[in-house]
C-alpha cells in the first residue's frame, strides 16, 4: 500500500463501503462472474487508480461505480500483471514458478528439496 493512502484504507467509510459493496456483489468477482465461473472474490478494486490528487475525493473512493469485485489473479491483471507467479499443484498447494528448487517449510514440517511449496491456506 502506498504510504498516501494508508489513512484512506483504514478509514471506517472505506471500511464500510467495501464491507457493503462487496454483500452486494454476493463476494463473487466481477470479471470471473462475466466470464460464467463463480470465484470468491477478495479485493475491491478502484476501476480509476487511487492517487494522491484524488484520495480525498469521495467521487472516486467511495463510489460504487468506481468498484469491482475482483479475486486476486484478476486484480494483478487490472495492475498489468500477465503471468502467474504460481501454480495449484496435485496436492492443492500453491507451487512457485519463480523458484521451483527451494522448499518453504509448510505447517506439515517441508523438505530441504523440491519446487517451492506454499501450503493451501483456505481450509
Amino acid at each position: 500500500m502506498k504510504d498516501f493512502a494508508r489513512s484512506f484504507y483504514s478509514s471506517k467509510a472505506w471500511k464500510d463501503c467495501r464491507e457493503s459493496y462487496r454483500k452486494s456483489r454476493q463476494g463473487l468477482c466481477e470479471v470471473c462472474l462475466a466470464q460464467g465461473i463463480l470465484t470468491p472474490a477478495e479485493i475491491v478494486h478502484h476501476k480509476i487508480e487511487i492517487n494522491p490528487v484524488n484520495i480525498n475525493d469521495p467521487s472516486v473512493t467511495l463510489s460504487w461505480e468506481n468498484l469491482q469485485c475482483v479475486c486476486r489473479e484478476c486484480h494483478a491483471k487490472a495492475h498489468g500483471a500477465t503471468e502467474r507467479r504460481w501454480v495449484i499443484d496435485e496436492e492443492g498447494h500453491a507451487v512457485s514458478v519463480e523458484s521451483p528448487t527451494v522448499w518453504i517449510r509448510n505447517r506439515a514440517g517441508g523438505t530441504e528439496d523440491g519446487p517451492r511449496i506454499f501450503p493451501n491456506t483456505r481450509e
